[in-house]
């Protein structure tokens, strides 16, 4: 056989929601389309799936083609499929959500795609269905961010508590009681008290701490679930 017969063909594409922390906003990546239809407008990072790939190995091309990373936390979201979400063609989209820390590869930005970050408050109108993908992304990072550690993808190696916590009312658009907070999180034994303060924020500074990678790999499935009500944010 040579193939199907009968059977209509149409287009598979990814596209990535990129969130980054800069260590005071969560951000976006968006960059400018490129070609019609929508041409010049803000759109997700996106691509044609090629013949001989996967859908993962298709979202980490797209994904080191705009930023130059590889190996960075992604996950594989949900498939939009309406027939009519793309005007020229029939085309469906396998969306990628990816977690990075903005400050450690914002010179590696590609400007070939006008990329450019925005406060997750922030965002320009998109293309598309662009708009319901995000939405999707935030609903999906605030449940698994209750049950897992995901959210220490987006900071650098040492990060502070309030950097921490801002993180977490980022990604939840709530305050959260500071030594509420802190209590819980040490609580998870996941954290390395380190010796140095970082002072730019205040006079008296606060600790840095350092993520302890091998209890991360062990306690990813059975972290300490201390955000109210995750079932509800699924």
């Amino acid at each position: 056989m040579t193939g199907y017969s009968h059977q209509k063909r149409f287009l598979v594409a990814v596209d990535c929601i990129i969130f980054g922390f800069d260590g005071q906003q969560l951000k976006l990546l968006l960059i400018q389309r490129g070609f019609e239809p929508e041409k010049g407008k803000w759109s997700l990072m996106g691509g044609f799936v090629e013949k001989e790939e996967s859908f993962e190995l298709a979202a980490g091309r797209v994904l080191h083609k705009l930023t130059g990373l590889e190996n960075v936390y992604m996950e594989q979201l949900y498939a939009f499929s309406d027939p009519a979400r793309d005007p020229i063609e029939r085309t469906a989209s396998i969306t990628y959500f990816a977690l990075i820390d903005i400050n450690q590869y914002k010179h590696q930005i590609s400007k070939d795609y006008h990329a450019e970050w925005f406060p997750l408050n922030k965002i320009p109108k998109l293309i598309f269905d662009h708009t319901e993908m995000v939405e999707m992304a935030k609903e999906k990072l605030r449940y698994k961010a209750a049950l897992h550690p995901i959210l220490f993808e987006l900071l650098p190696e040492k990060f502070t508590l309030p950097q921490l916590q801002v993180l977490y009312e980022g990604v939840y658009d709530s305050t959260f009681d500071k030594r509420n907070f802190s209590r819980k999180v040490l609580s998870t034994g996941l954290l390395v008290k380190q010796k140095e303060k970082e002072k730019e924020s205040s006079k008296r500074g606060a600790f840095y701490f350092k993520l302890d990678k091998r209890k991360y790999k062990t306690k990813f499935d059975a972290f300490l679930n201390f955000i109210p009500n995750p079932h509800k944010l699924k």
